[in-house]
């Protein structure tokens, strides 16, 4: 595929690389992510797996390659650019406010809300209110919408962050190890909820957690050392033998 050809693909990642003080944390990287896939990320500490969400978002500048989103480069626009092309990012530690209660959680991050001049204007209004509901619905938190969110467990943090990003409704949704720390019947209900949110968006999602990618992966991208080691579905990349030898060799 030539650089800059149109492409059916919702991201196409070619040729990224970046360096920090002469070490490619990434290096010569290009995958392609379909609309409407669960694309799971995952590799040994330090392969560069958060480098790439922080390449796609636009907080971190690659240093050569392309990122297209639905067509759109985006390699060069700032991070805010990108959100509003479509792009929403998860990082690993829940970051809510955890002194306003789930429903302003969630209000805080509907679109209309998050410019000063937005907020200012803003009112709850019924379509406000009922995109909260619904949200909150699928986020398993329907029964909290009027607790602080810092009483809320570690698990329903991570839905609540997950819903503050699915009321932006991004087409893309990246989470940094949704998982982590978390029981195991909300890790269960974790994958439930990420197959739900891939009926209408696509997610990329960086995880450890070899059980719950074998869950919800439509596709693994193995890095290793900035570098793809293997891709394909999950049982195709358990097996093979470089992967194994990667993870059993950490």
């Amino acid at each position: 595929m030539t650089e800059g050809s149109n492409t059916d693909f919702l991201l196409a990642v070619e040729g990224l690389t970046v360096s920090f003080d002469g070490f490619k944390a990434v290096n010569n990287l290009s995958f392609y992510v379909d609309e409407n896939e669960i694309r799971v990320i995952i590799g040994p500490n330090g392969a560069g797996k958060t480098t790439v969400l922080d390449l796609i978002c636009g907080r971190t500048k690659s240093t050569d390659g392309s990122i297209r989103f639905k067509n759109k480069e985006i390699t060069r626009l700032k991070e805010h650019e990108i959100v509003k092309v479509g792009v929403g990012r998860k990082f690993q530690n829940p970051s809510v406010y955890s002194d306003l209660t789930v429903f302003e959680n969630l209000e805080i991050s509907y679109p209309k809300g998050r410019s000063v001049f937005g907020s200012l204007g803003f009112k709850r209004t019924e379509t406000v209110i009922n995109k909260i509901q619904e949200i909150a619905g699928r986020i398993y938190l329907s029964d909290q919408l009027d607790v602080q969110a810092d009483l809320l467990s570690h698990g329903q943090k991570q839905w609540l962050e997950i819903g503050m990003l699915l009321i932006q409704e991004p087409q893309l949704l990246m989470l940094d190890e949704p998982v982590a720390g978390m029981s195991v019947s909300e890790r269960q209900q974790t994958a439930l909820l990420l197959k739900e949110i891939a009926k209408q968006q696509t997610m990329i999602v960086i995880e450890h957690d070899m059980q719950f990618v074998a869950e919800i992966a439509d596709k693994v991208t193995v890095l290793h050392q900035g570098q793809i080691l293997a891709e394909g579905s999950p049982e195709k990349v358990k097996s093979d033998p470089k992967v194994i030898e990667v993870y059993l060799g950490h």
